[in-house]
């Protein structure tokens, strides 16, 4: 039985040059010299009673500074929120002017974004874009009404801060009922850690993409896979991988090698644990803080019920798993009606490790946590090239040289789309430019994969939701008829680590895509990778079209698309100014995987 976790007594945040932060993290020692850690915010910490009766406010007052942290045992040194990580608990009112006063205590910029917050571009705290950043010992002043509820979360957009604590939860309650009852709630914040200076990390990754892969196949996977598929097939398996210089088990760039999972700021030794009582019905706000991590989530023994996605409500579904992408919320229901602890198991995608909590009738319970299940093995069908069907590029070789005819429109134009469109067109065929490196290839007849629950999922014999399975539950403000479709590849080169939108990093675009205030816009997404894509649209939202009318296609900030895959969502584009667009995995944003949408 594990005993209950005590913190030690409140402390001030440390101040911690800069410089000297980056001289612990880059040894590997974070923090040497620091004897105690600052204790988790009240909402995270084991034996939690719950946040049903957090008091709703409308201003905070939220400090980032360098901060001591210990997991594990093990002392490092975060970028805190009010001395915490994860940061502190932001619980405001639907329809209420909310002022948020954010202080930057690092000797670098910093930043707060408000994820899934629809609010005025120059409070949507993009430095560079929205506004400049908040300077050294500045404070920055964000003022904005909620016109939305539901469980949303918040970060910083400055760099490589949010890997290392700079974020926390955001709860903007209901002006009406909520069409559920729960007795009792608790937030489940997961996130991934390292005691790597993150720029290490990236490095890494820059120069090896499998750095932090542990689970590479070997010549053993090979004769395994000939003894189960036959010479022929396997070899030639073996032989198109090869080609591709791809690994069929590269599911993560940065893995459990590194990273130790974190529940509400605990590790799984640490233990989490919620109470509830028996027969209650308890309200789990599950949201993915990570940086790179998407986890697959169940509690053993416990029906799910979702009720809300990305803070808008959905009409509830039954379920046993799901999968969290980087930035998604998830709101689901249970009823423990046993007098006995369960376990809150989050595994990582790439089954390298796992966040843990427990949810018990009183603290000091633990209850079996489930081993991990063998680690996913990609397929050329399941990233969309079964029978080859995509064009391979190595060091910029012309697509035509592979024997592919890549008939479509101009790279130039692709993107504006055409206003006449009377149905749904489908994604416009992607032409690389010449030359260019920062495409590995290009799937040719990419699939509709919302019915699938994702690799690694589905062969348990329980149910696993998934985005075909959600439903709106909330009114339809935009009319159904689409005035434009335009589409965005998502693209890479993961061997020499570059990741982009259209064969383009950042750096290269010639200018923001563009949207029309007011425009029902279908944007089709298309991913031309081996690898999930958390994709985050700010300022507005993308309605997901997963075969439901209209009133029923359920609403997104983030997106996590599939290999190989295709899939629309509807847009209408509510707030004029620059808006961000970009993948969620932190280091495939810094690696040149964003752009910017502007509404005129």
């Amino acid at each position: 039985m594990d005993k209950e976790i005590k913190t030690t007594s409140a402390l001030q945040p440390l101040d911690v040059n800069r410089r000297r932060f980056i001289q612990m993290a880059g040894a590997g020692l974070f923090v040497a010299g620091f004897n105690a850690a600052l204790p988790l915010p009240a909402w995270a910490k084991t034996a939690a009673l719950g946040v049903r009766e957090t008091q709703a406010k409308s201003r905070y007052d939220l400090n980032i500074g360098y901060s001591p942290i210990t997991i594990d045992g093990r002392k490092a040194t975060s970028t805190g929120i009010n001395g915490t990580v994860p940061g502190p608990l932001i619980r405001m009112r639907e329809g209420d002017f909310v002022n948020l006063n954010v202080t930057n205590g690092l000797d670098a910029d910093s930043s707060i974004h408000w994820h899934g917050i629809i609010l005025p571009p120059e409070m949507d705290g993009v430095p560079g874009l929205s506004f400049r950043g908040i300077a050294p010992g500045d404070t920055y002043h964000y003022k904005y009404r909620l016109e939305q509820a539901g469980t949303y979360w918040y970060h910083s957009h400055s760099r490589f801060q949010e890997q290392t604590g700079t974020y926390g939860p955001l709860i903007i309650d209901p002006k009406t009922p909520e069409p559920f009852h729960y007795d009792r709630e608790h937030v489940v914040m997961l996130s991934d850690w390292s005691f790597e200076n993150p720029e290490t990390i990236f490095r890494n990754i820059n120069l090896n993409g499998d750095y932090y892969n542990f689970q590479k196949r070997t010549v053993f996977d090979y004769f395994g896979d000939v003894s189960d598929k036959g010479f022929s097939p396997a070899t030639k398996d073996w032989m198109a991988w090869g080609r591709m210089r791809m690994s069929p088990v590269d599911l993560a760039d940065v893995t459990g090698s590194t990273y130790t999972y974190l529940m509400n700021g605990n590790s799984p030794d640490m233990n989490w644990t919620g109470i509830f009582n028996p027969g209650e019905t308890i309200r789990l706000r599950f949201i993915n803080g990570s940086a790179m991590s998407n986890f697959d989530v169940r509690i053993p023994g416990l029906d799910m019920t979702v009720v809300m996605v990305d803070g808008k409500k959905v009409k509830p579904v039954k379920f046993h798993e799901f999968r969290i992408g980087v930035a998604e919320t998830y709101d689901v229901l249970v009823t423990p009606r046993a007098d006995k602890a369960f376990t809150i198991f989050a595994e990582s995608m790439d089954r390298s490790g796992y966040a843990r909590g427990t949810l018990a009738p009183e603290a000091g319970l633990s209850a079996a946590v489930p081993a991990l299940r063998k680690r996913p093995v990609r397929t050329l069908d399941s990233i969309g090239m079964g029978g080859m069907d995509a064009t391979f590029f190595g060091g910029g070789m012309d697509h035509s040289k592979m024997g592919h005819d890549m008939k479509g429109m101009d790279h130039s134009k692709m993107n504006h789309g055409d206003p006449n469109v009377p149905g749904p067109k489908g994604p416009t065929p992607f032409k690389p430019e010449k030359g260019k490196s920062n495409v590995a290839m290009v799937i040719n007849n990419p699939k509709n994969l919302l019915h699938e629950p994702g690799i690694g999922l589905g062969d348990d014999g329980w149910k696993v939701l998934t985005y075909k399975d959600l439903k709106s539950n909330e009114p339809q403000p935009y009319k159904d008829a689409v005035d434009r479709e335009m589409t965005i590849n998502i693209t890479a080169n993961m061997e020499r680590y570059m990741f982009s939108f259209d064969g383009k990093k950042f750096t290269e675009h010639d200018g923001p895509y563009m949207f029309r205030h007011n425009e029902r816009l279908r944007l089709w997404l298309v991913n031309h990778t081996m690898m999930e894509h958390p994709i985050h649209l700010h300022g507005m939202w993308m309605q997901l079209e997963n075969g439901g009318s209209n009133d029923e296609i359920p609403y997104k900030h983030t997106i996590l698309v599939k290999p190989g895959e295709k899939l629309s969502a509807k847009i209408t584009p509510i707030e004029k100014g620059d808006w961000a667009f970009h993948c969620h995995l932190l280091y495939h944003m810094e690696g040149g995987m964003f752009q910017v949408m502007r509404v005129v």
